[in-house]
């Protein structure tokens, strides 16, 4: 019995792996070349001036900036201290990991070629990116960043870019695939020892069904090129709704995003963000059936 449970796990956590790295490996690539070829102050050029417009732009423009969240900090806090304001990076900081195009044709592909997925994950990310950004631009006036961020011009040959490009692409490989492969060892593991019927007691309400796969995406922090894979392996268990807040809610906010948000931005400001986030994702996709 044991062996036979084995198998199953095994067999789960190398198709989640095999479905996943295709994406890891172009989300990195295309990272890599944004971050070294496209400088920040391309970026910060087109944020418009009005704080309503800003807003609307900067989460636009980070729906087409295949970023993982696993990086998308740093980039944002490089953003700030080129002149772009508070409210305008937190949508882009938000948007970024979530609906960009790799993001989304992962999605698409994890589901069956199913676009209604893709569409409630793009909208609701939108939705809740716009309003926590439209909140904390009013809440908060200053940068929070808790340090001053030294803003220094590097210039290198293309042959160096190049170079860059290739190390910043390997360096964030190594950085996402730890956390791919625990997530998708704790999804194999869950779905193989958990039963089917603890998870429903648990998340049997609505509103629990969508905290305890918010709950499941905080914990098992997948990159969001490849966390589609893992929410539709529990297609049979939870519902449309839970699966889409996992879906919003783990690139958004995840164990290893958390630490950086605490390690760049003022404590007080990170724990509104959070709550902004969560109440918002849990709330909106109720009306997901």
């Amino acid at each position: 019995m044991k062996g036979e449970l084995f198998l199953q796990m095994n067999t789960i956590f190398i198709s989640i792996l095999i479905e996943a790295l295709p994406f890891i490996l172009l989300g990195v690539l295309i990272s890599g070349i944004i971050q070294i070829f496209i400088t920040e102050e391309m970026m910060a050029r087109i944020i418009p001036k009005n704080k309503i417009l800003a807003v609307f732009s900067a989460a636009f423009i980070g729906a087409i900036f295949p970023a993982c969240e696993c990086g998308i900090v740093p980039i944002t806090r490089r953003l700030m201290a080129k002149g772009v304001p508070l409210y305008a990076a937190i949508p882009f900081m938000l948007t970024g990991p979530v609906i960009n195009p790799i993001v989304l044709f992962s999605t698409y592909i994890a589901f069956g070629n199913n676009w209604d997925m893709v569409l409630y994950r793009g909208g609701i990310a939108l939705l809740v990116a716009l309003i926590v950004g439209g909140l904390l631009s009013i809440q908060f006036k200053d940068s929070q960043l808790k340090n001053d961020v030294a803003d220094h011009v590097h210039r290198k040959s293309f042959k160096g870019k190049f170079i860059g490009m290739l190390k910043h692409s390997i360096d964030e490989l190594f950085s996402v695939g730890k956390f791919l492969i625990l997530g998708a060892f704790v999804a194999a593991f869950i779905q193989t020892t958990v039963k089917t019927a603890t998870l429903l007691d648990i998340g049997q309400g609505p509103l629990s069904s969508n905290l305890v796969m918010m709950g499941l995406a905080y914990v098992l922090s997948l990159c969001s090129e490849a966390d589609a894979f893992v929410a539709a392996s529990f297609r049979s268990t939870f519902s449309t709704g839970s699966l889409v807040a996992f879906l919003v809610f783990g690139p958004m906010l995840d164990i290893k995003n958390t630490l950086m948000l605490l390690g760049t931005f003022k404590a007080k400001f990170v724990l509104y963000l959070m709550g902004y986030i969560t109440v918002l994702v849990a709330i909106i996709t109720l009306f997901i059936k």
